[in-house]
């Protein structure tokens, strides 16, 4: 099969590992990572490479190596060839290379502040926090719960969206295929100037592996059919839908 995929350049050493090994035919084309920032306009951008890519009716499948990304890939619309998508809030869970590990090191911190290889040598910033507390509610005000829910419900659920956790932590996700740039060093060091501590959480290129190598369960990957768009759905399991 040939594919052409639409990805984040935080990926690029991942993707380009992945496509190396992959026995289809995948031509990779990168959107920059400041553009998260800026939720509408990713959208936009990844809209019109999708529309691109739908023209030169050349792909079996378009292959978007996103998560929900602050809701920039909600809306974005299958033409006549169909898209394949992770089920991922965000960049984080595709680094650990599932939800399960997602939920296991950032359940009890959904705004944790982490970095990988490919934030560290892309743009300015080398740190991001996870855009999953926002998609479930976290940044919401106490007022509007209350207004919407009641003052006691409106207490449990902020409780429950707002655990403690150690804001003096950063998170480096290594991926063992870019270990040796020697980047943990610098974000150490970095961790250190700002005095906070570090932790190391072991990455896992198997969501972007089985991506490329067109292996879609469903549990894991989205499908979007010719026609239909992807629609967010807010929870820690499906993430999208059709």
């Amino acid at each position: 099969m040939k594919f052409k995929f639409i990805c984040c350049e935080v990926f690029t050493r991942e993707a380009c590992i992945a496509i190396a090994r992959s026995p289809h035919i995948v031509d990779p084309e990168f959107t920059p990572k400041g553009a998260h920032e800026k939720p509408d306009y990713l959208r936009n951008l990844i809209q019109e490479k999708i529309d691109a890519a739908d023209k030169a009716a050349d792909y079996d499948y378009i292959l978007l190596g996103f998560g929900l990304c602050g809701n920039a890939t909600a809306g974005l619309k299958a033409r006549s060839i169909p898209l394949v998508i992770p089920r991922a809030h965000d960049c984080c869970t595709i680094f650990l290379g599932s939800r399960s590990k997602f939920i296991e090191h950032f359940g009890n911190n959904l705004s944790a502040e982490w970095s990988s290889a490919g934030y560290m040598e892309r743009g300015d910033s080398y740190i991001r926090d996870t855009d999953t507390g926002k998609l479930l509610g976290l940044d919401r005000e106490f007022e509007d719960l209350v207004e919407q829910y009641g003052e006691e419900n409106a207490i449990y659920i902020w409780e429950t969206l707002h655990p403690d956790f150690n804001s003096n932590e950063l998170i480096y996700i290594n991926t063992p295929e870019t270990s040796h740039l020697g980047y943990i060093d610098k974000f150490r060091q970095m961790a250190e100037s700002e005095g906070k501590s570090l932790r190391i959480i072991e990455g896992d290129m198997r969501l972007i592996n089985n991506m490329v190598m067109g292996e879609w369960n469903e549990d894991e990957y989205l499908i979007v059919p010719p026609g239909k768009e992807i629609k967010p759905v807010y929870d820690m399991e499906k993430v999208v839908d059709v």
